[in-house]
Formats: C-alpha cells, sequence, structure tokens
C-alpha cells in the first residue's frame, strides 16, 4: 500500500478551492432574515392598525349610545301628559340639535367625530343615532389616509 505524499501548496490551493466552492452560498441567511423581518413588520402592523380599528368601532357605538341616550331624554311634556302615561313621546324635532350638543362635548385624543344623525326609531319614543369616526391608521396611512367607522345606538325613553 502506497501512500501519497500531497505537498503542503498543494494542499492549500485545495483548501482555497473547495472554500471557494461552499462560498456560494453565502449571504443566503441574511437574504432570509432581511424577509422574515419584513413579515413580521407587516404582521405588527396589521395588529397595531387592526386593534386601532377595533377601538374605534367601538368608541363610535358607546358615542352613538350616550348620544341616543341624551336626545331620549327630551321627552315632549304636553303629549305624555295628554296620554295614558304608559309611552313617553319624544320631540323629535330637537333631535339633531340635541346630537349635535351632546357630540360637541366629546373630545377624542386620536380620531375625530365626522358626522351624525338622528332619527325616529320603530316607536314613538325611541330614537336611533347613527355616529362616524374618522380616524388615521398608523402603519396603513401609506395606503389609506383616513378611514371612517360607524356606530348606532337606538334609546327608548320610559316612564314609570
Amino acid at each position: 500500500m502506497t501512500r501519497t505524499v500531497v505537498p503542503p501548496a498543494v494542499r492549500a490551493v485545495r483548501g482555497v478551492r473547495a472554500v471557494r466552492a461552499g462560498g456560494r452560498d453565502r449571504g443566503s441567511g441574511a437574504i432570509l432574515v432581511v424577509l422574515f423581518a419584513v413579515v413580521v413588520l407587516l404582521l405588527a402592523a396589521f395588529v397595531v392598525d387592526g386593534g386601532l380599528s377595533i377601538a374605534s368601532r367601538e368608541r363610535a357605538a358607546d358615542i352613538a349610545e350616550q348620544a341616543a341616550r341624551y336626545a331620549a331624554q327630551d321627552i315632549n311634556e304636553d303629549a305624555l301628559r295628554s296620554g295614558d302615561g304608559s309611552v313617553a313621546p319624544i320631540n323629535f324635532e330637537n333631535c339633531d340639535a340635541n346630537v349635535a350638543e351632546f357630540v360637541a362635548g366629546i373630545e377624542l385624543t386620536s380620531a375625530e367625530i365626522d358626522g351624525h344623525d338622528c332619527r325616529e326609531g320603530a316607536a314613538a319614543n325611541e330614537v336611533e343615532v347613527t355616529i362616524d369616526v374618522t380616524y388615521r391608521p398608523v402603519f396603513g396611512g401609506l395606503l389609506f389616509q383616513t378611514l371612517t367607522v360607524t356606530g348606532t345606538a337606538t334609546a327608548e325613553a320610559r316612564t314609570g
């Protein structure tokens, strides 16, 4: 059995060639890290903007509920006294003014109330209020300048 002796210079050249051949994959890990970071940032943006959307919808619904209660407090006293007292009819002529007065007193930090509507409900003692809240998404602001969410609520004036 003969053993061939490889001189050190040849071994060095073969080692350099082996490193160069294996070096074609260098940097592919960095590309994966960058792509993964972009995906994580997009998911974070989705979570933050989704949470802001849900919070804005809840806020619009809360304001609509409070404004409907405020508008339902304006009872037509003459109609209440002339009736049997079981139904408390609402002054719908003042409904828009009452909602506008209530909305004017609300201050929002991350959104603004864009519009409101007040209309008669299914019965003479019900009022339905719709509130539009406009907000700006944190990360989605590049695609959407502002988004509008709507909250609707009904309040009933009761006696007794």
